[in-house]
């Protein structure tokens, strides 16, 4: 049996994630408010952009609207749900994928547009994306998603399990993509190789790690870099569509038309 105040929990915060899309309440007697939720998720979107998820609080977002931090309450009832409005909000700024597209560059779109946001907004790896509350931001979102495949000969299930892959396989990419980014704020790769690339060649001897010396000096030249994150999300996404798609050269795959009666497989 759950406890009654968790019921109560989260029936406000789906109140408030689909506060647009719900019928409004009767107006209640008092001042009007200062500011909107919109405003306030707005303003702890900016400050987690700015300065990092760890810096959002009830009391640095008042601080952003000029507010007292008791009176963020009325608006949202904790750090919790404001990031559970957030996630929500940030899943809405992605554009629909054009359904003249072939499938594979559909498919493509959604990985690719997974990966920008993450870029944009590196906060959100730190939200965790398990049983976060479906807002009307997320389900637009889902929604474009399954549009941009829907009609491709897959079934319903399989659709879901293309666009979860597409996406995890785009986070994990991202994290190592946000992580090299934040490291060359603070010293670049170049730097980096500068100090410690004569010290790793004394300590590892090329004769105990003889593969690895070989492909380690030749990726080395080309990255510049310990590792070249986009041009492996390039790679992988390519390598995954065809594992997707399968070997076929259908219409959808080479750009020259669209079949959408025909399975792919």
């Amino acid at each position: 049996m759950l406890d009654e105040s968790v019921a109560d929990q989260a029936k406000q915060l789906v109140s408030l994630l689909w506060r647009h899309e719900l019928p409004p309440r009767p107006g209640a007697r008092g001042p009007k408010p200062a500011v909107s939720v919109d405003a306030v998720v707005d303003a702890a979107v900016a400050l987690a952009d700015r300065d990092g998820y760890a810096k959002v609080s009830i009391r640095a977002v008042a601080a952003e609207l000029g507010l007292r931090p008791m009176s963020l309450y009325t608006y949202v009832p904790s750090k919790d749900a404001l990031t559970v409005l957030m996630v929500d909000a940030v899943a809405d700024e992605d554009a629909p994928i054009p359904a003249d597209l072939p499938v594979r560059e559909r498919m493509a779109g959604i990985a690719r547009q997974a990966r920008a946001e993450l870029i944009a907004h590196p906060w959100l790896l730190e939200v965790s994306p398990w049983r976060q509350v479906i807002g009307p931001g997320r389900m637009r979102r889902y929604e474009r998603q399954l549009a941009a495949l829907d009609g491709i000969g897959l079934p319903d299930v399989e659709l879901d399990r293309v666009i979860a892959v597409l996406s995890e396989f785009a986070t994990g990419n991202a994290r190592v993509a946000v992580g090299a980014r934040r490291d060359a704020l603070v010293m670049t790769d170049k730097q980096w190789w500068e100090v410690h690339g004569p010290l790793l060649a004394q300590a590892m001897p090329v004769s105990l790690f003889p593969l690895s010396s070989r492909v380690g000096q030749a990726v080395g030249e080309l990255y510049q870099a310990p590792a070249d994150p986009d041009g492996a999300f390039a790679y992988g996404l390519d390598r995954l569509l065809d594992g997707i798609l399968g070997d076929r050269e259908t219409p959808e795959h080479t750009g020259s038309g669209r079949s959408e009666d025909r399975p792919l497989r």
